[in-house]
């Protein structure tokens, strides 16, 4: 007979066996993967955090489509360009929701844009896909906020009179103004501080009378409420202002360790645009050069490695395999950005990645850091635009190098809702 100790022993082995057949069970139709342990599914693999890493070496040994499972919850990977584009794409509505899983939703945000889904995120990407167009997108006056800002950034380098620098407070803040400036209706000095307190917190209020009473209010299921209207403010600024600063960052890492590339973008901008010509995006059409670096530099330094994960919002078939309801899908993004079957050199700085033979530049279709489908970012042509602006103005204006005695600069990159760099100081000399 079974002592009390015995027992339990012999409970706790019949209850991991039958989780662990559970698991099995539940994962018979889905992407092969790495076997679960029971209640903790990979997390154990996965070291509770997703390397980009580990997700390559799996991809290697599973293929590039697989499944992991954070506790009891699946969740299928897709892994360069064609499982992406194709996943992302192919049945694009199936898998446009965003998780309601503890691992992913740890703040139970339902508001706004970047993490609803269905009926508040349709309706409130169709208003702020509106609202940027109201406020210029695509038209010379957004463009101009982006070369106001571009211009207060130059001067304030230019005070620095070329002397070491960290640019990651002075990037953001002018991001952060072009944002300010779109929604706020006016741009604040670098020591203001209300400015300081929207880039800690990346958050603002907006109350614009009869905001709260537009054509929708007498609808039940309007989402056109405060807590939306706070929400998608918040997401703008993250979206418009972090991306972009932590994008420039990396440019001038990528620039000061290749000397050549920063001097040939420098000899393209003096042969083609006057020492005081206000820069425009469609001056990009006559930058080859320039405009095939910018994009090597978001190839080349990926920033977001899974953007914001999906989930099926009903069943569906994901690359032939048939997906229930509610499953995650992490579409890896830098897997892309570095496919062997898409770019010649993936890990290496090469901005002939974007030029034909002649040196016309060359839009490529695995180019997808702003993701693909339903949920692609709805910033998309702002992040570009200030990103050319800036960048340009900045390589007209300075030569950046590492300050005297300094040899070498950290590329690792830190691992967050964004990879950013370590804190840096370069110099930012006039030219």
């Amino acid at each position: 007979m079974l002592g009390i100790s015995e027992f339990f022993v012999a409970l706790v082995v019949f209850l991991l066996i039958v989780q662990f057949l559970k698991l099995q069970w539940a994962g018979r139709r889905l992407p092969s993967g790495p076997t679960p342990l029971p209640f903790i599914g990979n997390l154990w693999l996965l070291g509770f955090k997703l390397h980009l890493e580990t997700l390559e070496k799996l991809a290697q040994i599973h293929g590039n489509i697989f499944t992991l499972w954070l506790g009891e919850s699946p969740v299928i990977v897709l892994h360069g360009f064609q499982a992406v584009k194709d996943g992302l794409t192919t049945n694009s509505e199936d898998v446009s929701g965003r998780p309601t899983t503890p691992f992913f939703d740890e703040n139970g945000n339902k508001e706004g844009i970047v993490m609803t889904s269905g009926h508040t995120w349709k309706q409130q990407r169709r208003f702020g896909l509106m609202t940027l167009r109201n406020l210029g997108l695509g038209k010379k006056g957004l463009e101009h906020r982006i070369q106001e800002e571009a211009h207060h950034l130059v001067e304030y380098l230019m005070s620095e009179r070329g002397q070491p620098l960290d640019p990651t407070v002075s990037f953001s803040q002018a991001l952060s103004n072009v944002i300010c400036a779109m929604v706020l209706g006016r741009r604040f000095s670098t020591d203001d501080e209300t400015l300081q307190q929207l880039l800690k917190a990346n958050a603002c209020l907006l109350r614009p009378s009869g905001i709260l009473s537009r054509r929708c209010k007498d609808d039940p299921t309007t989402t056109f409420d405060e807590g939306n209207l706070i929400h998608t403010i918040l997401d703008f600024f993250i979206a418009g202002t972090e991306s972009t600063a932590t994008t420039l960052r990396w440019a001038l890492i990528s620039l000061v360790l290749h000397p050549d590339v920063q001097e040939k973008v420098q000899k393209e901008l003096d042969s083609v645009l006057g020492p005081s010509q206000l820069i425009c995006y469609e001056d990009r059409k006559n930058l080859p050069y320039t405009n095939a670096v910018i994009h090597e530099i978001q190839r080349y330094n990926c920033i977001a490695p899974i953007g914001v994960p999906r989930q099926c919002v009903k069943d569906t078939t994901l690359l032939g395999f048939p997906v229930p309801k509610g499953t995650v899908i992490l579409p890896n993004i830098c897997s892309v950005l570095s496919d062997p079957e898409q770019w010649e050199t993936p890990h290496q700085f090469n901005p002939t990645h974007f030029l034909d033979k002649d040196g016309n530049f060359m839009s490529r279709e695995a180019f997808l850091p702003f993701s693909a489908g339903h949920r692609v970012c709805l910033g998309e042509r702002l992040a570009r635009t200030e990103l050319f602006i800036f960048f340009t103005n900045l390589l007209r204006a300075f030569t950046f190098r590492l300050p005297e005695g300094v040899t070498e600069i950290n590329t690792e990159r830190i691992l967050g809702n964004l990879l950013q760099p370590h804190h840096y100081k370069i110099c930012a000399v006039p030219r």
